[in-house]
């Protein structure tokens, strides 16, 4: 009996080592991996609603919608036209004419400004006035300035009025203005615009004859300068006519060309052969 409890426990033991062998080489397993939950993200705290006011609680009203509502907007009136602004100046003025010695005053202010000769229907028309009282107003100044001796003189030229300085003075004027630099006209220029002033209104072809050579080229020169222009055209031929105009009788200080000088005194004794060889 001792024997075989003895073998049985032997047995046991080695059944024991043998099992804790075998669990020694098994690997362990490895671990599962865990989720990892996402944080929540923050929300956005939601703001707290306004108190409704209780009923007959008196709410005050921003203090920017009082003042916009205190200063109402004003609408924006249309500007004046320039024309319209000049009129309201010029009716001012003109209820302060009331007596000669102020219109005098505003025509020779006017005569200062002017670059060409003003008629006297303008300045009528400008000032509100008759125009019998413009040129007998304009007649006073320049007889006034006459008798006073003074350099500028005030005078009808091309059908309206300009001031003018004194024929005496011309030599200190022209040093002043020109000071020594001076763009004449040829003598070319000058024989042909004589032309055209005696024989208007005149073809270039007759000038031409007149002359004894061509002078289309001159003839351009002078309307360019604006002394001649174009006035219709010849009947029998179609050539263009040719006159002054009014600017050639403002730098000669004329009125109409009934006012320049007879030809007859500086034309050779054989004139009419002249004519007759070119005609």
């Amino acid at each position: 009996m001792t024997d075989i409890s003895e073998m049985s426990g032997k047995k046991g033991a080695g059944e024991a080592e043998l099992e804790a062998e075998v669990a020694a080489a098994e690997p362990e397993p490895e671990p599962e991996p865990v989720a990892v939950e996402p944080e929540p993200e923050p929300v956005a705290a939601e703001p707290e609603p306004k108190a409704e006011p209780e009923a007959g609680a008196v709410v005050e009203a921003p203090v920017v919608e009082v003042v916009a509502a205190a200063v109402p907007v004003q609408p924006r009136r249309p500007r004046e036209s320039a024309a319209a602004a000049v009129q309201s100046v010029v009716r001012t003025e003109e209820a302060v004419l009331i007596d000669d010695a102020d219109l005098a005053a505003a025509l020779e202010s006017i005569m200062l400004v002017v670059d060409e000769p003003v008629g006297e229907l303008q300045l009528a028309q400008v000032l509100e006035q008759p125009v019998e009282r413009i040129a007998r107003t304009l007649e006073d100044i320049s007889a006034r300035y006459t008798a006073a001796g003074h350099g500028i003189d005030l005078r009808r030229v091309a059908g309206g009025w300009r001031l003018y300085t004194r024929p005496e003075y011309a030599a200190y004027v022209e040093r002043f203005v020109l000071d020594g630099q001076s763009v004449r006209l040829t003598q070319a220029a000058l024989e042909t615009l004589a032309v055209v002033a005696y024989k208007q209104p005149v073809t270039r072809s007759r000038i031409s004859a007149i002359r004894g050579v061509n002078c289309d080229g001159v003839m351009r020169t002078l309307v360019t300068r604006g002394l001649i222009e174009e006035c219709g055209t010849e009947p029998e031929t179609g050539a263009y006519l040719y006159r002054t105009t009014p600017l050639f009788l403002e730098k000669l200080g004329l009125n109409s060309v009934d006012q320049l000088p007879p030809l007859a005194p500086f034309l050779p004794d054989d004139v009419e052969e002249v004519l007759d060889a070119s005609g």
